[in-house]
């Protein structure tokens, strides 16, 4: 269950309204770096979530507080747009004010279909994608996600940041931009706490090693036809980041044979000549046909 406070989570406030700062608010909302992603997420993780329950309560009260960040901007994108309110209503009177809108920068959808309001897409329309959202429920696998969303986020909210000199809004992404920081530090502190690197590696630890072939464990397989180093870096000697072995450079090479698959299934209508191996044949029985 659920409760809402009518109170917003954090002050928004618009001292200039602007319709194409609400389009670029958009990709906050529903874009892949987005709050709609991260609630998502977090909360999905939290209703899959099996084991010890602190997980399970930590990852509910943050996906709820994203929630409210959703709510924020929402509100942003809204106030912002109430600026083309009347300039709106003035080019209905003579030109076509979508078209002035859209040469302006304004999403017209945020007048065409949201009438003046916030939409559950990205800066350029496109709905919100779920596939985007990962809930494995290998914690330690979830929080390495849930990093990635966190700090691509936090990109997205300084880029914003830098792209407004409204100091309400500049005010509500500084938040926001907090939040992400101390996000990134909560997700880093679960990796922390299930043993770290050396705890967590490699995912899932519950496999045993001894089933893989351990030649390629820690191998930096390099394609490099030119034979040089250039690719060589801390992933390519020295101890692996789990401290179970080492790292090494290995010439990539094929190991398994040249691929052969069986002929066209019947029922699938390949060509004929690719179900019979001879394509030959198929140009002189075409000749044939044709005497």
């Amino acid at each position: 269950m659920f409760y809402h406070d009518r109170k917003l989570q954090y002050k928004v406030r618009v001292d200039k309204p602007n319709p194409q700062f609400a389009r670029l608010l958009q990709q906050a909302i529903g874009g892949i770096e987005g709050e709609m992603r991260v609630c998502l997420q977090y909360l999905f993780q939290a209703w899959n979530s099996r084991g010890p329950v602190k997980y399970k309560h930590m990852l509910l009260e943050t996906g709820t507080e994203e929630i409210s960040h959703i709510e924020m901007l929402a509100t942003a994108v809204a106030l912002n747009l109430e600026g083309a309110s009347a300039s709106l209503k003035d080019e209905i009177v003579g030109a076509n004010p979508i078209v002035e809108q859209v040469m302006g920068g304004m999403d017209p959808r945020h007048f065409l279909s949201a009438g003046l309001g916030a939409m559950a897409t990205d800066a350029n329309g496109v709905p919100f994608n779920g596939s985007w959202i990962v809930s494995s429920n290998n914690l330690a696998s979830d929080m390495y996600a849930n990093v990635v969303a966190e700090t691509t986020g936090r990109t997205l909210a300084t880029r914003l940041w830098e792209s407004t000199d409204d100091p309400g809004m500049k005010d509500m992404l500084a938040f926001l931009i907090a939040r992400d920081t101390m996000h990134q530090n909560q997700w880093l502190a679960v990796l922390e706490e299930l043993g770290g690197l050396n705890g967590v590696h490699p995912i899932p630890n519950s496999f045993p090693q001894d089933q893989e072939v351990q030649e390629f464990s820690y191998a930096f397989v390099t394609t490099n036809i030119y034979k040089d180093d250039m690719a060589a870096g801390r992933w390519s000697s020295g101890p692996s980041m789990d401290g179970k072995s080492h790292f090494q450079m290995v010439p990539g090479a094929p190991l398994g044979d040249e691929p052969m698959l069986g002929p066209p299934l019947p029922q699938a209508h390949a060509q004929v000549e690719q179900m019979t191996g001879s394509s030959e044949g198929g140009i002189i029985n075409k000749i044939k046909d044709a005497l």
